[in-house]
């Protein structure tokens, strides 16, 4: 049986699913070995060349630096659901807020064998957990020292990340792919951490052919230099094709599939449906965290043939 197989199989036997997130891993690589990074430094090479000039839409003349955005753009205040931030409530397990952090130091890890910065999370049907996976992956990356990170709600059927940050709609993402916006007006900056968020806007009829339209790329394209990372939250990527034209333009994908509740047949179907676009990962949420503590669940998977070997994991 494949380890990623395994996983998904241990994702459809969980029975007390709860608000809990654990990680099933980025390739580590066994070949040429990375560095042991700490979960609060970056890996070599993450910060390749310092945070730098941006060249934004033609209606705003020149280039664009951090400063800049954190200063001209919008300065909403934020209300973050407490029910939804690993981060922010004590109530939440700290078990959860210490699988963002794995998440996070496993990101950093795997930055340093091959570029990736923007990081589509997607699941394979509604109701799994991606946009809360997302949200607080986000959180964990900016609470480092010095770290930048960009939220895009890229979801334009069920926009939702703007609920967890209790954030404005809009404008947002749609909005600035119609032309009707620049990225100046769309970008909202938390002043309480370097986390930059784009809503997914006002409501759109052809959310599939906006987002192939060439106008996100160029929006990844233009504030991608500034971030340290750029987080991506989408549709389910079986029920409509938004996720497969997202994971395109991004370096890598995670797949979030929930506890107790997804078939693996189904995640399997997921897995297929992404496989040509660097699948680097999937988040098992909604484990149950006390059987987690008896027996803790960890997988890590890598590469096409890997998947094929027998798990030797004890």
């Amino acid at each position: 049986m494949s380890r990623i197989h395994d996983a998904l199989k241990k994702a459809e036997q969980e029975r007390t699913p709860s608000q809990i997130t654990e990680i099933v891993a980025p390739p580590m690589e066994t070949q040429t070995a990375a560095p042991a990074w700490s979960a609060d430094t970056p890996a070599v090479g993450s910060m390749e060349t310092p945070v730098g000039a941006l060249p934004i839409a033609s209606a705003t003349p020149g280039y664009l630096r951090f400063d800049d955005l954190r200063t001209r753009s919008s300065h909403a205040e934020w209300q973050l659901d407490p029910n939804m931030n690993v981060f922010f409530n004590p109530g939440l397990s700290v078990h959860g807020a210490e699988q963002f952090r794995t998440l996070r130091s496993r990101l950093y890890q795997l930055r340093g064998n091959q570029p990736i910065k923007s990081v589509l999370v997607t699941s394979s049907v509604p109701g799994e957990g991606k946009t809360f996976v997302a949200a607080n992956l986000a959180q964990a990356i900016v609470r480092q020292p010095d770290r930048r990170a960009l939220i895009i709600d890229a979801d334009l059927r069920c926009a939702r990340v703007h609920t967890l940050l209790g954030a404005p709609s809009s404008p947002g993402l749609t909005d600035y792919l119609r032309g009707d916006a620049d990225e100046l007006s769309i970008i909202q900056y938390s002043q309480q951490d370097d986390l930059c968020f784009i809503p997914g806007g006002s409501e759109a009829a052809n959310p599939s052919e906006l987002l192939s339209n060439g106008a996100f790329k160029k929006l990844l394209d233009r504030v991608s230099p500034v971030f340290d990372w750029v987080i991506l939250d989408s549709p389910p990527c079986l029920p409509v094709a938004d996720a497969s034209i997202l994971a395109e333009l991004c370096d890598g994908v995670l797949l979030v599939v929930k506890a107790g509740s997804t078939p693996s047949s189904v995640a399997e179907r997921a897995r297929q449906e992404l496989q040509a676009h660097n699948l680097v990962g999937v988040v098992l949420n909604a484990v149950d965290e006390a059987g987690m503590y008896g027996s803790y669940y960890y997988r890590a998977y890598g590469t096409e043939s890997e998947l094929d070997e027998t798990d030797q994991t004890p």
